[in-house]
Order: C-alpha cells, then structure tokens, then sequence
C-alpha cells in the first residue's frame, strides 16, 4: 500500500487543535457557570449538623444623634415698649395650726466597752478635805481631838503643831502650803467588822461610885462608844457615818466604816514632855527638841492644885484600877454618903480610863478617861486628862524618870 500523502496528514492535525481550542473555550465558561450555581444552592442538611453555630455577639452600641431641631424664633418686642400690666390675685389667710408638742426621750447611752479603768493611786495625795485632814494629822503623831469630819479649836491646834514640825510658817491656817505638805495615802476610812468578842465586852454601865465598884469590869456601854475608842472618833460622827445601822441591833459579821488611823513608829525616842497650862496641850519631843507627838489635854480646875515647873515620870500602869477616895470629891453629896474609899475595876469606862502615868507629885497624873469627847474642853481634878488612846500610847513611849515640864 501506498504510504499516506504529507497533505493529509497535516489535515488531520489541524482538525485536532481546533477541536482542542473549541474544547477549552467551552470548558472555561463552563466551569464558571457550575462554579456560580452551585454556590447558590442550600447546602445538605448533613453538613449544617456538625457545623457549630457561632456564639450570640452583644450588638453593637448604637450611638443616638439628636435630631437637629430649629430654635424658635427670637421675638424682639419694640423699643419703649411697656409690658401689659398683670392682675395678681391676693391669696387668702389661711389658718397656722401649732404643730402638736413632741415627747423628748433621752436615747440611751451604752457604756464604752473599752473604758479604760481610773488610774491607781500608788502614792500619798494631798488632803482633800477635813476628815482626810484629821485622819492625816493622826498619822503624824498628832491628834485634832475626837475626830468629827468639823474643823474646830483642837484641828486648828493640831495644824498648828503639824507646821511647827515641819519647819512651816506657824499660822494654825491649813494654807495651801500646809495642804500640800499634809498628804494621806487613801482611803481615809476602813470597813471594820464587827466580832462576837465585841458584842461580848458590851454592858450597861452602873450610875453610882458603889455599884461600879462591884463590877468586875467598867467596859463599853455600848457598840457606838467601842467604835469610836478604836477610830479616835466621836461615837456620834461613827453614827453619821452609818446612818443605815440599827445600833440597838447590830450583829457580829456587820460591816461598819470608820476612820483609819494609826500613830506612826516615832523617828526617834522620846526625851522629854511639855504641858502648856493655857493651850491645854501635851506635846512630847527627842533631844533635838524635834516634835514627836501632840495630844490635847484637859488640866485641873482648881488654879492652886495644878501642879508646875519641872516633875518626872515616877510610875506606868496599864488597864489600872482606880481607888475613890470621897475625900477628892468634897461637891459630890453620893461621895460623902459613901463615906470610905473604894476600889473601882479597870475599864475603858474607869475613872483614869485606860492608863495611868505618875507623876513624882503625890496624887498626880497623866491618864485616860471615860469621856475622850470632853478633853481639852473641861476640867479635871487637878491631874492631866487625855483621850484613852493617846493616854494608852503615850504610856508605850514614856520611861521612869522621863521629864515632865508643866508651863
């Protein structure tokens, strides 16, 4: 056979690469319109079930302009153009009734729970007022009288005698120099409680020189009298001081205030004593004429029966028993009925109370009495009366031969 011409195998190829552009130029425009279509179509419900839906987005703020609005025309009035005058009704009174009174009630306060306590004393104070005062000057070795809480002729006495021992200017004026001076660790007063051995001591006291004579002891009469011998005080201040006790009806274990006092320990022993006729006053001093102690004191009655000058401590007794002798007693018509001497029991309540110190003048005496309100403010029988217990303590300092200078 023949092989093929040139001419016609170029033919053919021709014919292949216009049948391939026409291809491709139909292909193309093809695949856009697909392209489009299927875009356009819902997509299967299998793929919307395993495609999460997107979270919920807050919207986004939408921001409000005010719609632009005209101002309303400015309206001017005319030049001298006067206002329209304009009718103002008068309003009528009307009644004011008063507003209804209102009840004020205190709100209560709570107490602060962090209320810090009071400062604790730790030191002396000045004095603060007459009772301190006295119960001060007791503490210093000197006695204003029966302690009372009243400023008096002794207090003033005993102010004296403080300034005279400290070396301040002797006025008897509690100055403020001096109540600075005169200080006192409080308190000035003590809860004593009363025992079954006081409520023992307690009896009535016989009137008559004979039927004291026949008691085995001339104690306490009553509860008031035994207070006041052990406070320095007077039974009738202890009762003002207590004014919700029964005294006929105090039993043992009750609590009853009274002033504290003591006597100090004296600085230094005593050397000699001095008794001032006109200021009815004992007073007790070292070598150094320092002043010791201070007690008032009641002198005989009887101008050519007191004894002067210079005398000694010859005898010191405590708790003594006292011989009545009518003879001493001559105004006394129960002592001339009597007619002899007796012997009396000792006691508080005994004619020389708790204490006798003799003097080497036969008959004469410092000692105590019944009636320690009296001291300094009456007159004895010719010997030195004091209080029962500046007599008992003084009878504590004295020695025998110990002088005794009577101005």
């Amino acid at each position: 056979m023949p092989p093929p011409s040139r001419g016609r195998k170029s033919g053919k190829k021709s014919g292949r690469r216009f049948a391939a552009i026409l291809f491709f130029a139909l292909l193309g425009p093809g695949l856009v319109v697909f392209v489009i279509w299927r875009a356009a179509q819902p997509e299967p419900e299998v793929a919307r079930r395993f495609i999460p839906a997107p979270l919920p987005q807050p919207p986004a703020p939408v921001a409000v302009i005010p719609p632009k609005t005209n101002p309303p025309p400015v309206v001017v009035a005319p030049e001298n153009t006067n206002p329209p005058p304009v009718a103002i009704a008068p309003i009528p009174p009307r009644e004011i009734k008063p507003a209804p009174p209102v009840e004020i009630r205190p709100v209560p306060v709570p107490a602060p729970t962090n209320t810090p306590p009071p400062p604790l004393i730790t030191g002396p104070r000045p004095v603060e007022t007459v009772l301190e005062a006295q119960v001060a000057l007791v503490r210093q070795g000197i006695c204003p009288g029966s302690i009372d809480g009243h400023s008096g002729s002794q207090t003033s006495a005993a102010i004296l005698a403080f300034q005279q021992k400290l070396k301040l200017p002797q006025t008897g004026i509690f100055d403020s120099e001096t109540k600075n001076a005169l200080t006192i660790m409080p308190p000035g007063t003590i809860a004593y409680t009363v025992t079954s051995d006081d409520l023992k001591r307690l009896h009535p006291l016989p009137k008559t020189w004979l039927d004291k004579s026949m008691q085995t002891n001339l104690d306490f009469e009553n509860l008031l009298e035994l207070l006041g011998e052990k406070s320095f005080s007077s039974p009738k201040f202890i009762q003002e001081m207590n004014p919700g006790v029964d005294w006929n009806d105090v039993a043992a274990g009750a609590k009853i205030t009274i002033p504290d006092v003591q006597y100090p320990a004296l600085p230094a022993k005593p050397a000699f004593i001095t008794i001032s006729l006109q200021r009815c006053v004992l007073e007790v001093f070292d070598g150094q004429t320092n002043l010791l102690l201070h007690f008032p004191c009641s002198i005989g009655h009887i101008a050519s029966k007191r004894p002067s000058g210079q005398l000694k401590v010859l005898t010191v007794a405590t708790d003594p028993n006292y011989t009545f002798d009518p003879a001493v007693f001559p105004e006394s018509p129960e002592a001339q009925s009597v007619g002899h001497k007796l012997i009396l029991p000792p006691g508080p309540n005994n004619p020389v109370g708790v204490a006798w110190i003799g003097l080497d003048k036969p008959g004469y005496g410092i000692h105590g009495t019944p009636a320690p309100e009296q001291v300094g403010r009456t007159e004895s029988h010719g010997c030195f009366r004091l209080a029962n217990w500046n007599a008992a303590f003084l009878a504590r300092q004295v020695w025998i031969g110990m002088e005794v200078i009577v101005e």
